[in-house]
């Protein structure tokens, strides 16, 4: 995963949105995060942490997480994290969560969307896994690219079992668990040994002697089965022969007896025919006849029904029409005087209007008075708020004078401001240089106790180191000279006559040379060495501390020369801000006097407003007066105009009566005038609506009364014809009657009454014919086919007899012979299986052998363990690389037979000692080395091209030497096409690093991110 850019805001300390550009600084292949203790750097990581995987290290679900995480000043935290992936695919994952408005520590479960960048846009995902993104669970991430803050020693501090299981999870070894698959495999083939020998216990009596013997009874059978096969069938022959002719006899004797049957139904069938006959014939002649009559007789009885309820509803439409005629005389005197009764109405209602128009006209008449009362009211108060307005103005023009110029107030109040930023911060710069004068001094009382001269403090500490080494060396050489002495003292202790000597071989020893014991010498020795150590670390102790304590001093001496130079450039400031006051009217010393007469001028000019406020209130209230002066006005005028219009209209309606005279009507109170306007409208209105009706109504009835006639016309013409019609079948029914030799029309009602189903019947008779005209020749036939034989029954049964013994003794051969064919046909199948089963049966005691042994090596994750132990070994390989260049070649690492690490110690002997005994920074270099090692195995299985690798602590526990073997092995890292982020508070590494990001946190604003 490569990083691209990161926006943070309201999380932790950032409270304002801040960004970081990643590819500006992973261009660089190495890049830092600077800032103070607290300042937000590790902040970075976590934000990543949880954007990607919803995950963090400070907190969990449980405490509270989205609300600790939420800057408390903030009611909204929103990361956007975008990076290349290893399919070098570019993603974006954004986490949004609010406060609730109304519960302070109530925060929103966070909103979650991942995007892709397709077609130069940004497509959202369907899902957030970014395990499927970045192939890396959220644990292995923290392990291999994000290494937090607390778990960087994580990996060698671990136990055999957690650091297998933690290998088991990185490099997915559960695949090398193959423990209960084999025993799940070891099961099966356990249950299938077992199916297997309860089948095989099914085929105990199958075997190849049992299917022998079979095969001979079959041999015994199949004989005894052939000789009775040709007994049977020469009585089978014979017994065929007596059966067919004994069918023949019984079959003649069945024909005889069947004919006579017919026989006696022929004369019967005859009389059916002839019945056929006649109502054939009658019907075709009679049967139209008949229908045709039936159906004249059904039309005239129904036309003669309509003409009678015709004629009723003639008689109804009649008397309808005369009562028309009637009202219509009635009503006409009144319809023809409804003209002069309509004038009137109108005259009533231009009347009703007058009164109306009278009415108003008083009431106009009443508001004109008191209008003009109004008016003369509005008037008297104008010139009062006049008059008070010209007070007002004298007033403010009497102020005018004795208020100053608020342009030079401004300016005046302007440079005092100013003269007093600038002796503020003239007085804020001189406390800064004293200040820095003061932190100079006291980095001056560090130096004293150390009594060095800052120029050549150096080349004393070299003369010492030198002088100490040269110290050394003696002791040393001292030392080896004594060591020799001590094994030649040991050597001579051990020589005795006759054995030959280690150095020259004698046999004879005449002059041993004695040696003084030089072991508390040598101890002697040893001490001192290890003290000349001790004063060696110890200058090198004070040359760091006294380095450090000049560069604090150098810093803060050039920060003091930057803190002068402002301050005599403050002082310059002010000296020609001072000439540019030119104000005669004030004191440039006396900045009271200033204040106290624009104290006096902003007094003036409030009471000048207050004035000028009341007169704009005065003028708007006199101009809401004349607004009303003019709506009175306006309204008497409309009111005046109006009478006028309502006289006029008055004087028109007046001319326009035809009738009614409008003094008659004048003094009238207006409500019965409307009465009688109202009845005579309705009567008007009744009187027209009435006669309109009913001329409508003369007019519907006549066309429908000529109709009714014209109906009832034509259904009497329809009758007589109908009439006609009938006579004329009654006289073709008689003439048929006479033909066909019938004396009354009854004798045909009878026949066709039987209703016979003609050609079924004659169907019928046809095939009685047919049957006993065959049967008769079928007799004769056989009669004649039997003629030269005779049956026997008792012959017969007896051959019939000997026929069913021979058949049954057949049957029961046959039996056998199939019997034991089947069982030596199944004795086959299931020895083949039995063959099968056997075979099986073998091949899966052999595979299970085979699984108990593949059992055993996989029994409690041995070989998981194994595997584990492998990817150690070349994990502590990768590792030494680093491990041996930082430490100089003097400590290696390795795994014991535990699988826990242990430091190769070359300075002593090469001897093993455990990884707890390591000093701060060296268990920094080791866990670095792993860790680097272990990125590496991780990102290559995830397919990365080039890898991001963020580490958050451990450069305070080393030395500068240590910190630039560190560095120089984080800068090899580009060759490799790795890309490094460190986050630390190490202030050395900020020159040594080429591109930095710098994390200030202001009092106000939350943490602030800046480029170096």
């Amino acid at each position: 995963m490569i990083p691209i850019q990161l926006t943070l805001e309201g999380l932790y300390s950032y409270q304002e949105r801040q960004k970081i550009d990643f590819q500006n600084l992973t261009e660089a292949g190495i890049f830092g995060i600077f800032g103070s203790v607290g300042s937000g750097k590790s902040s970075i990581l976590e934000a990543i942490s949880f954007a990607l995987y919803g995950e963090t290290e400070r907190l969990n679900a449980r405490d509270k997480r989205t609300y600790n995480m939420m800057n408390l000043k903030s009611n909204r935290s929103y990361i956007e994290f975008d990076f290349i992936n290893y399919e070098n695919k570019k993603f974006r994952a954004t986490r949004e969560f609010r406060r609730n408005s109304k519960n302070f520590e109530d925060v929103k479960t966070p909103n979650v969307i991942f995007y892709e960048w397709k077609n130069e846009s940004w497509i959202p995902l369907e899902h957030s896994n970014s395990e499927k993104l970045i192939g890396l669970s959220y644990a292995n991430f923290k392990r291999t690219i994000i290494i937090p803050q607390g778990q960087f020693k994580e990996f060698i501090e671990l136990g055999a079992t957690e650091r297998t299981n933690m290998m088991k999870e990185i490099f997915s070894l559960q695949r090398f668990d193959l423990q209960i698959n084999v025993s799940a495999l070891h099961a099966k083939n356990r249950s299938e040994l077992d199916q297997l020998e309860g089948q095989l216990k099914g085929f105990e009596e199958v075997n190849e002697e049992q299917i022998s013997t079979q095969k001979e009874n079959l041999k015994a059978e199949q004989f005894k089965f052939n000789e009775i096969q040709k007994v049977f069938k020469e009585t089978e022959e014979k017994y065929s022969k007596l059966k067919r002719l004994k069918d023949d006899v019984e079959l003649l004797r069945q024909k005889k007896a069947d004919f006579e049957k017919l026989t006696e139904r022929k004369t019967e069938i005859d009389i059916l025919d002839k019945q056929t006959e006649i109502y054939d014939n009658v019907f075709r002649i009679f049967k139209p006849l008949l229908s045709e009559k039936k159906k004249l007789e059904k039309e005239i009885s129904e036309q003669q029904s309509n003409k009678e309820y015709l004629f009723k509803i003639l008689q109804e439409t009649e008397i309808l029409s005369e009562n028309i005629k009637n009202k219509l005389s009635e009503i006409l005197p009144k319809y023809e005087a409804l003209n002069e009764s309509k004038l009137q109405e109108n005259d009533l209602s231009l009347i009703l209007q007058m009164l109306k128009f009278s009415e108003e006209i008083e009431t106009l008449k009443g508001r004109t008075e008191q209008g003009s009362k109004k008016v003369k009211e509005v008037e008297a108060d104008q010139k009062l708020i006049q008059q008070k307005i010209e007070e007002l103005l004298k007033n403010v023009e009497l102020l005018k004078p004795k208020k100053l110029d608020s342009h030079l107030l401004l300016n005046v109040g302007n440079w005092f401001l100013e003269k007093n930023k600038l002796a503020e911060a003239l007085q804020k710069q001189f406390e800064k240089v004293v200040l820095k004068n003061s932190e100079i001094d006291n980095i001056s009382e560090e130096l004293k106790p150390f009594n060095i001269n800052p120029e050549n403090f150096r080349n004393d500490f070299n003369i010492q180191t030198e002088a100490l080494e040269r110290q050394k060396k003696s002791l040393s050489e001292k030392k080896n000279h004594l060591e020799v002495q001590q094994k030649l003292a040991h050597f001579a202790n051990e020589l005795h006559d006759g054995e030959s000597c280690p150095l020259c071989g004698a046999l004879k020893h005449p002059n041993i040379v004695e040696f003084d014991d030089v072991n508390s010498e040598l101890n002697e020795i040893q001490k001192e060495i290890e003290q000349i150590e001790i004063q060696k670390e110890k200058i090198q102790k004070h040359s760091l501390d006294i380095e450090k304590i000049l560069d604090r001093k150098k810093t803060f001496e050039e920060q003091l020369k930057s803190e002068e130079e402002i301050l005599k450039h403050i002082q310059n400031t002010a000296g020609e801000h001072n000439k540019n006051f030119n104000w005669k009217e004030f004191d440039a010393e006396n900045e009271n006097d200033f204040e106290a007469k624009r104290k006096q001028s902003f007094s003036i000019e409030k009471q000048m407003d207050e004035l000028n406020q009341q007169i704009s209130l005065e003028q708007k209230n006199i101009e809401k007066e004349r607004e009303n002066l003019d709506n009175y006005n306006k309204a008497l005028e409309k009111f005046k105009l109006d009478e006028a219009k309502k006289e006029e209209q008055i004087k028109t309606n007046e001319a326009h009566l035809k009738i009614l005279k409008w003094t008659d009507y004048k003094k009238k109170p207006t409500a019965e005038v409307k009465d009688f306007f109202d009845t005579l409208s309705r009567s008007n209105l009744e009187t027209e609506q009435n006669y309109q009706y009913l001329i409508k109504e003369e007019k519907e009835i006549t066309p429908k009364l000529t109709e009714q006639k014209t109906i009832l016309a034509q259904l009497e013409k329809r009758i007589s014809e109908l009439e006609k019609e009938i006579s004329d079948n009654k006289g073709l029914i008689g003439k048929a009657l006479t033909e066909q030799q019938f004396n009354h029309l009854d004798e045909i009602q009878l026949i066709l009454a039987q209703e016979i189903s003609v050609q079924e019947v004659r169907h019928t008779i046809q095939q009685f014919r047919i049957q006993f005209e065959t049967l008769k020749n079928s007799i004769l036939e056989f009669e004649m086919k039997l003629k030269d034989f005779s049956f026997n029954e008792e012959e017969f049964l007896a051959v019939e007899n000997q026929f069913g013994s021979f058949e049954n003794d057949l049957k029961t051969a046959n039996n056998s012979v199939v019997k034991i064919t089947a069982e030596i046909e199944r004795l086959e199948i299931e020895f083949k299986k039995k063959e099968n089963l056997l075979r099986d049966f073998a091949q899966l005691q052999k595979r299970a052998e085979n699984l108990k042994t593949m059992t055993n090596l996989f029994k409690g994750a041995g070989f998981v363990q194994y595997v584990s132990s492998i990817y150690l070994r070349q994990l502590c390989d990768h590792a030494n690389v680093r491990f041996h260049r930082m430490t100089r070649n003097q400590l290696s690492l390795q795994l014991n037979e535990n699988n826990d690490f242990e430091i190769i110690d070359y300075l002593n002997e090469g001897k093993c000692r455990s990884v707890k005994t390591l000093s701060g920074g060296q268990a920094f270099q080791v866990s670095l080395s792993l860790a680097l090692a272990l990125a590496e195995s991780v990102q290559t299985n995830a397919q990365s091209e080039s890898n991001f690798f963020f580490i958050d602590e451990g450069f305070g526990t080393q030395d500068l030497e240590s910190v630039n073997v560190v560095f120089e092995t984080l800068m090899n890292l580009q060759k490799e096409n790795r890309i490094v982020g460190i986050i630390s508070h190490v202030e050395e590494l900020k020159e040594k690093i080429p591109v930095a990001l710098n994390i200030r946190k202001d009092e106000e604003r939350g943490s602030l991110i800046e480029f170096i």
